[in-house]
């Protein structure tokens, strides 16, 4: 569900991005019926900032990382949501390195993003990765928020397991296009349009603007309650629940109540 994609190599994120340029290269085609763009960048904060230019563009990006790789980013995750543009990042969850460098798979790195106003979802099981993902690209198309899916590295990552292949046919019925063009399409910069972005303001102001945001915040659970319901039941009846809690406690006590 993306026009291109800006990659760089970190441990254990390495592989989704080796994946995209491999497919790239022998042509295969995505559900629009085009082949994506893979370029690799300089480093995980270049790659961050070709997703925000390309989403300033109008095009629908994405990237993958872990660990280090993602603190790179913060910079951008804070613009990106800011101008609430629509994109997911895929995570494969790595400690930060501190007094050594390790591998474990602790969420440490994605739990650093969690003020940069961004939803996160998190996947448990090669299915649920699959699943997710599509979860988190339908709702940060229609929430205008922007998504991290991110799952443990190298234990999920890495695992070699069958899954139920969502078909390029159920993603079209799915996809919201008419929102694809208000959200994201709409509002790319155009020279035959111009328009003002990226503004100085006062703090009064500035903060009016912040707070003006949470109308779509409160977007996401509708939207991501929906998508969850539509993709994941046939495989997780119950999962949502457990998904929810990481966009709202509030409002697990009345959806769980009807449930066995």
């Amino acid at each position: 569900m993306i026009d291109n994609a800006f990659i760089y190599p970190i441990s254990p994120a390495t592989s989704m991005g080796e994946w995209m340029d491999a497919w790239k290269s022998e042509g295969r085609k995505n559900c629009f019926g085009q082949i994506v763009d893979v370029s690799t960048m300089q480093s995980e904060a270049g790659a961050a900032g070709a997703v925000h230019g390309s989403l300033t563009g109008g095009a629908l990006s994405t990237t993958f990382t872990a660990s280090q790789g993602l603190l790179l980013m913060i910079p951008n995750l804070y613009l990106i949501a800011g101008e609430l543009m629509p994109t997911v990042f895929h995570v494969s969850a790595r400690s930060i390195s501190k007094h050594a460098l390790t591998i474990f798979n602790d969420h440490s790195d994605v739990m650093a993003c969690r003020q940069t106003g961004w939803a996160q979802l998190c996947s448990s099981s090669v299915q649920e990765v699959m699943d997710m993902a599509l979860v988190s690209h339908l709702s940060t198309l229609k929430s205008r928020i922007p998504f991290m899916h991110f799952f443990d590295g190298y234990r999920t990552s890495a695992e070699i397991k069958k899954v139920n292949v969502i078909p390029y046919e159920a993603i079209k019925e799915l996809i919201p296009h008419e929102l694809v063009r208000e959200n994201l399409t709409d509002k790319a910069l155009n020279p035959n349009h111009p328009v003002i972005r990226g503004t100085g303001q006062r703090p009064d102001i500035f903060f009016q603007v912040s707070e003006i945001f949470l109308r779509f915040f409160l977007k996401i659970f509708r939207f991501s309650y929906i998508s969850q319901q539509l993709i994941l039941f046939p495989h997780h009846p119950f999962f949502y629940r457990v998904q929810l809690l990481l966009i709202s406690t509030t409002w697990i006590a009345p959806l769980s109540s009807n449930r066995p």
